[in-house]
Parts: structure tokens; C-alpha cells; sequence
């Protein structure tokens, strides 16, 4: 089937009710070129359009890995992964990266994916092992390849290279179009399809500075959350350390809030973000990891706690915010010295932070753990069935359920986890007894 007739289907999949010019362009240009290059801000929808051309390009009477999708971090891994398995294609996909069972993917690798997603570690690792065989590999794309080679990647990528002898498409992406192209990558005449400055996000967008009296910043970061009341919000810090201390400081203080950064271990990462896109928190303290590469659709706020030093971090941060056609916000708090980097044109509205605010309220959800997940056989219904028939929640109580390989998460109103947690953890799943917890925000 061509991809004009999958395309009704796959967009109801997602969600999605058009393609937007980027994406149509992508998916005109990149079946039909050998070396593609394409440069979109964060947020314009990249993973769809070079997913949609993989679709096109991957032939269903071919056995093997025909496509390798090299990211530069786990959570850009398991994003695309979701989005893959939610387009329905019926074609497999695996994932592999730092963090993730070496077992589970070695067995989920024996029979091959044709769609196989993974850091340049991992994979130049499973090469080495010998437990993946991608010499009939047709395409390959690199997503956010600049930030792949800014964390080090460079020998690894290269090394993947070499096991890559049947290559016909390259697909390169990136959020910005300060790049250098490493040799080992080969490319000959690529098209470059550049919406950096095409997409218009300007009225979607608005950012404002926001003046601390102190040079510490954490009053006045507390009085900002309370103007802006219990709205998704990430605010970003530029060191682990100062992610965490605000972190613990904002707590302190009576906002509720969760931390997230690169020294965490996967699994708190994971929990972390689950708990931000199901609304069980409201805030998220973070470091630029957060900034690329995350399945966080619905983000109000962007708050710069400490300002990026290169104009690319900026960008990229306020792009978790005014995502595929929603407005945002991002806010510049500056000490009593401090100034605008140069790096920002124009300067920014001043927002006027008012008094005697109330402290955001905590969220009325709170997250559920349980320690089976799809390669367990459970599936959403399974586990929506179980807490509504044979716990008794009322359908209304509960909210998103996501499923990872062996465990799940399920947003559940706090109230009612209090009165049902007991029985919870009597009752089995079909009829199965599984550990069953709540997720703290304070890993």
C-alpha cells in the first residue's frame, strides 16, 4: 500500500488530523533522495516526518534490520519507539540503549526488528557482540546527530559505520543549523530541507524576563511558580547539582516539584517523566537533557533559572513549550546584576511578578507502579479492568496508564489510591500477583 493511502490511517493513529508543510515536504523529498538532510526547530514534528519516509522506503518482502535510527539519548529512543508502535505499521521494532536490560535486547534481537532504534553505544556495542547483523541495512538516520556528537559519540558513530556496506538512504536531523557533517558519515549531494526559520512560532511563543532583587534567585523563583499557578512547567538549570539543590529548595518552601537529569539512573528518569506527562507533578527541575529528545506534549511554561551559555540551548529549551500549533511561555530570571546574553535580539517584555500569591497546590494525582509491563502480556485494558472490576475505581479516577517492558504506571486520584491501595494489593492481574506501590516524586 502506498503511503498516500496509509496516510488517513496512520495520522488517526496519532492523533494527528494533517501533516504540517514540513512534513509534507519531508515525505515528498526523502523516499526519493539518497542523502537528506533536514533541519526543523524542536517541536515541528521531525520524528513523524522522517518515520513516514522510512515507511515508504522499507520493503515488506525484505527479511533483517532494513533501517537503523542512531539518537543521542535513551528517552529520544523510547520516544520514537512509541511513535512507531502507535503508527501500527505491523512492521517490529526494538530499542536498544545505556540502562536497558542487555538480556531482554539480546532476546528481543533474535529474531531481528526491521526498524531497530538505539544510542551509538549500544548499538557499537551489540556489533561488537555480534548479536546484531546490519550488513543489509538499507537506511539510516540520524536523529539529532549534532547533539550525538556533541556528547562524545563521534568513535562510535564511526564505528557503526563501517558494519553498514548496503547503505542507500541517509537521513540526517537536527534542530540547528550551526552543523558540521563529520567525514566518516560520507555524504556526496545531499538535499537540505531547512524550516529553521520557517516555522512560525512567534505569535505561539511569547518570553519575558523577570528581575530578582537578590542574587540568589529562588525567591523569586518561588514567587513566579505561585503567579503562575499549578501549569506544566519545566524550569531549567544549567548544573546536576543546581538542579538538584533547587529542586530541594522549592520543596522546602511548599512546591511540590521532581528533579531530572543525565546522573539519575534510567529507571528514575523514567519515573520521573511519567509523572510530569501524567500531571502528578506540575513541576519539573531539570537540566538540559530535558531539552531534547522528550515525549512531553503538553508543557505551558519554560522558566530559565540559569541562562545557556549558546543561543542552540536557548532555543531548544523554549521549544518544549508552543509545540504543533499550542502557545507557551518561557520566562529569563535575571539576578540584581545580571544581564541578557547577547545571543537574545530582542529584548523581552518585563513580567511583574505580584504579591502575596497562594503556593500552587499539589497535583490531585498521584502515580501507581506495578511490576509487570507488555513483555509480562499485559495490556492497558488488562490493567484498567483490574482497577476498575476487581479493585472497584470508578473509571473517572483514572487516569493515563503507560506500559514499559516489565512494569506499568497508571495515574490514579489520590484520594481514591488512599481508600483502594490496600485491596490493590490483594487483588491479581489476570491472576497473576504483581507488586503493586506508589511512585514518589522524590526519587
Amino acid at each position: 500500500m502506498h503511503i498516500k493511502e496509509q496516510l488517513p490511517q496512520l495520522l488517526q493513529q496519532l492523533g494527528i488530523e494533517k501533516l504540517n508543510p514540513m512534513q509534507e515536504e519531508a515525505l515528498m523529498m526523502m523516499p526519493k533522495e539518497p542523502e537528506t538532510l533536514l533541519l526543523a526547530p524542536t517541536g515541528s514534528g521531525k520524528t513523524i516526518a522522517f518515520l513516514f519516509s522510512v515507511l515508504q522506503l522499507i520493503d515488506k518482502n525484505k527479511q533483517g534490520i532494513q533501517c537503523l535510527i542512531l539518537c543521542p539519548s535513551r528517552e529520544l529512543v523510547i520516544q520514537i519507539e512509541q511513535v512507531w508502535k502507535k503508527m501500527s505499521t505491523g512492521f517490529k521494532v526494538n530499542s536498544c540503549y545505556g540502562g536497558h536490560s542487555l538480556a531482554v535486547e539480546k532476546q528481543n534481537l533474535s529474531v531481528p526488528p526491521t526498524l531497530l532504534i538505539g544510542t551509538p553505544g549500544r548499538i557499537a556495542d551489540h556489533l561488537h557482540r555480534k548479536t546484531i547483523d546490519v550488513s543489509a541495512t538499507s537506511i539510516i538516520v540520524y536523529d539529532e546527530f549534532d547533539k550525538s556528537l556533541a556528547l562524545g559519540f563521534h568513535e562510535q558513530m564511526n564505528y557503526i559505520m563501517n558494519y553498514l556496506p548496503a547503505l542507500q538512504n541517509k537521513i540526517l536531523v537536527s534542530a540547528t543549523s550551526k552543523i558540521e557533517i563529520p567525514d566518516f558519515i560520507n555524504l556526496v549531494h545531499p538535499v537540505m530541507l531547512d524550516f529553521i526559520d520557517k516555522v512560525e512560532d512567534d505569535a505561539r511563543l511569547k518570553i519575558y524576563q523577570v528581575h530578582s532583587e537578590a542574587k540568589d534567585k529562588i525567591a523569586c523563583l518561588d514567587a513566579l511558580l505561585c503567579n503562575l499557578g499549578a501549569n506544566p512547567t519545566i524550569v531549567f538549570c544549567n548544573h546536576r547539582e543546581a538542579v538538584e539543590r533547587t529542586s530541594k529548595m522549592l520543596s522546602e518552601r511548599g512546591i511540590d516539584n521532581a528533579f531530572f537529569h543525565g546522573g539519575m539512573d534510567q529507571i528514575d528518569r523514567e519515573k520521573t517523566l511519567i509523572q510530569f506527562r501524567n500531571g502528578s507533578v506540575h513541576f519539573l527541575i531539570a537540566s538540559d537533557l530535558a531539552a531534547r529528545g522528550l515525549d512531553i506534549s503538553s508543557v505551558k511554561n519554560i522558566i530559565h533559572y540559569h541562562l545557556p551559555t549558546k543561543s542552540e540551548e536557548f532555543i531548544h529549551r523554549n521549544g518544549r513549550t508552543a509545540r504543533m500549533h499550542a502557545s507557551g511561555d518561557a520566562y529569563i530570571i535575571l539576578s540584581k546584576d545580571e544581564e541578557l546574553p547577547r545571543y537574545i535580539d530582542d529584548v523581552p517584555e518585563e513580567y511583574i511578578i505580584q504579591a502575596n500569591k497562594d503556593t500552587p497546590p499539589p497535583s490531585v494525582w498521584s502515580t501507581l507502579y506495578i511490576s509487570g509491563g507488555k513483555k509480562d502480556k499485559l495490556s492497558k485494558g488488562d490493567i484498567l479492568g483490574y482497577l476498575t472490576k476487581a479493585v472497584g475505581i470508578h473509571k473517572d479516577e483514572i487516569g493515563m496508564i503507560e506500559l514499559l517492558d516489565f512494569m506499568s504506571f497508571v495515574a490514579i486520584k489520590k484520594a481514591t489510591i488512599k481508600n483502594y491501595l490496600p485491596k490493590m494489593k490483594q487483588e491479581k492481574i489476570k491472576g497473576r500477583a504483581y507488586k503493586v506501590e506508589l511512585v514518589s516524586n522524590r526519587i
